[in-house]
């Protein structure tokens, strides 16, 4: 078997992958520095994995995020001869030459038998690891072969198939373990198979993450309350979104909150969905920005506030979101929570892309009154007449006719 994980890296992978929702991510990176600066190169390979985002840690951890830190860390992990930084590095593309020299293992074999037999003594880490060298093809180059060591390229299929098929087993194992992102790669592995040597099996995915979520993963239980509102069992999903919540998943909240104040799976609860979204807030969750902001804009489970929303929604809009920009244009045109300013008003307006009738109308007015840009009549009646056939568009169609009884231009009445 293996040299053993210490006891340090252990608990930080428990409170880091294996029961994340406890809310201990933060004293596990602490345990990892600590660690990692005594000299556990498996601390340092870990806590790499922490600056690395999403892609590689819990988001709900809140860690920092410095890709070149974690470059730095993955180096010094292998230097102080740890496996897993081996295995992870040349995942990852860098374990250059250069590096490699520096391993403390005579070939890339001796170290992947190193994590092999930590996988073994049923660490899910590991067996996620182990998982990924065959998933993503990095026994090649682990053991050295390629299609000239085979006398044919049937042989050769034959023993890529042989290997990658491997990923399977030590993928379940792993998710069995509480390494949730296992569930990630088999959902590859039998949603798209690999090239034409293993060939997809979407049934065998249809479970995948209903076991994350039994299991306590909160990104699971987000990612099945997904699903479950998709094929519109919609109580389910909510009890899902509310234990991903509970459990910490950035975002759950906001489902949760979107589903009481829409009437989704539960009676309407606006004054609810305010508190489910004011949960978010702090954290900078942009949707929740977005639909706080509506309801301070209509009032709706909240005392109506345009100055609350027109901040909350400039908030979202500062950080790429589009989705408040009618909002925000019309508070710019009538002067709501902001001064009135029509070229702002404009910019926001032009931005509304799914066909909405009041933004068409509010786009009409400013054209074809020459609000804060030159009068174009044409180009706002073109809008109006867009806008369709609504009171509002109908009272301000009546300051415009045709000249030359009805065959020439529009003008101002």
């Amino acid at each position: 078997m293996g040299k053993a994980l210490s006891n340090e890296v252990k608990q930080a992978l428990e409170d880091i992958y294996y029961h994340e929702r406890t809310g201990r991510g933060k004293e596990a990176f602490a345990l990892l520095e600590q660690a990692s600066a005594a000299g556990d190169g498996d601390a340092t390979c870990i806590l790499a994995r922490c600056y690395c985002g999403r892609q590689y840690v819990w988001i709900g951890h809140r860690f920092p995020e410095d890709d070149d830190k974690a470059t730095a860390l993955y180096h010094k992990s292998v230097e102080q001869g740890s496996a897993l930084g081996v295995l992870i590095c040349l995942r990852c593309g860098e374990l250059t030459p250069a590096l490699e020299k520096k391993m403390p293992f005579a070939n890339l074999q001796e170290a992947f038998d190193v994590v092999l037999g930590q996988a073994q003594d049923g660490d899910a880490f590991c067996q996620y690891v182990i998982g990924n060298c065959y998933f993503w093809w990095d026994f090649l180059r682990i053991q050295n072969k390629d299609s000239s060591d085979f006398p044919n390229q049937a042989a050769f299929k034959a023993y890529l198939k042989e290997n990658i098929s491997k990923c399977e087993d030590w993928f379940w194992k792993a998710l069995r373990g509480g390494m949730y992102f296992a569930a990630n790669n088999l959902n590859q592995y039998y949603t798209k198979g690999d090239e034409d040597i293993i060939k997809p099996d979407p049934s065998k995915a249809k479970d995948l993450f209903r076991i994350g979520a039994e299991y306590g993963h909160p990104l699971h239980q987000a990612i099945y309350a997904d699903d479950l509102e998709e094929a519109g069992r919609k109580e389910e999903a909510l009890q899902w979104f509310q234990r991903a919540a509970e459990g910490g998943h950035p975002g759950a909240w906001c489902d949760v909150g979107r589903c009481y104040a829409e009437g989704i799976g539960t009676a309407k609860n606006e004054a609810y969905s305010i508190e489910c979204f004011e949960k978010e807030i702090p954290l900078g969750h942009i949707d929740s920005h977005n639909r706080l902001g509506k309801a301070y804009f209509f009032g709706r489970g909240v005392a109506q506030d345009y100055n609350k929303a027109f901040e909350l929604l400039s908030y979202a809009y500062d950080r790429g979101s589009k989705w408040g920009v009618f909002y925000l244009g019309k508070c710019c045109f009538y002067g709501y929570g902001t001064p009135q300013d029509y070229v702002r008003a404009r910019m926001f307006l032009e931005q509304v892309d799914w066909g909405y009738w009041e933004a068409d109308y509010l786009l009409g007015m400013i054209y074809a009154r020459g609000l804060g840009v030159p009068e174009d009549i044409e180009k706002g009646i073109a809008l109006l007449q867009k806008a369709g056939d609504h009171p509002e568009v109908k009272e301000e169609m009546k300051n415009y006719k045709k000249t030359m009884l009805g065959f020439g231009k529009w003008v101002r009445r």
